[in-house]
């Protein structure tokens, strides 16, 4: 027997494989990986922004995420509301589901549509100006809001994008007001 135990102590123990026992290496050094990150060209490195592909998938899925938990807060209430007399906890749950699906799905495309249309226009913007600083936010803002609600009518669409550049705005400097009193 290979493996049973006897009185010599750890000769009959079985020794466990080290595939880098021959290469006369610290094992601790072996895996030592870089963590900083590393990029295919040179130029790539010195720029500290997103690609416009991710900046496109950042500000979507964000949007999305965000609307569809908002939505589903909405439709939570709204089936807490619909219920009826004589509902059992089958129903109500039924109700709740069903409001909060709804709801969270027509929050969440909107939001994500105002998520894709804002990164477009931002990622245009630093691409035609050949800047990136707080003017294109805030232009991307006031183009994104306009685009929007161009459906509604020329009045809803200067609106809309009058608000959209006042948010992107106060985002803008509430983000450098934080980082210059928290490092973030």
């Amino acid at each position: 027997m290979a493996f049973s135990k006897s009185d010599h102590g750890d000769e009959d123990r079985p020794r466990l494989y080290n595939p880098y026992q021959d290469l006369h290496l610290p094992v601790q050094t072996l895996y030592k990986l870089p963590t900083s990150p590393e990029f295919l060209f040179q130029e790539e490195s010195l720029v500290q922004r997103r690609s416009w592909g991710e900046n496109l998938t950042y500000y979507t899925g964000c949007g999305y995420l965000a609307g569809a938990i908002a939505g589903a807060g909405k439709g939570f209430v709204e089936g807490v509301k619909a219920f009826e007399e004589g509902d059992n906890l089958k129903l109500r749950t039924n109700r709740i589901l069903n409001a909060s699906g709804h709801s969270g799905r027509q929050f969440g495309n909107r939001a994500g549509i105002i998520g894709l249309l804002y990164a477009g226009l931002e990622s245009g913007l630093v691409a035609v100006r050949d800047t990136d600083d707080v003017v294109n936010s805030v232009l991307a803002g006031l183009g994104t809001g306009a685009l929007y609600k161009a459906a509604s009518g020329p009045r809803s669409a200067a609106v809309a994008g009058a608000i959209g550049g006042l948010m992107v705005g106060a985002v803008v400097t509430g983000k450098q007001v934080l980082k210059r009193y928290v490092p973030i």
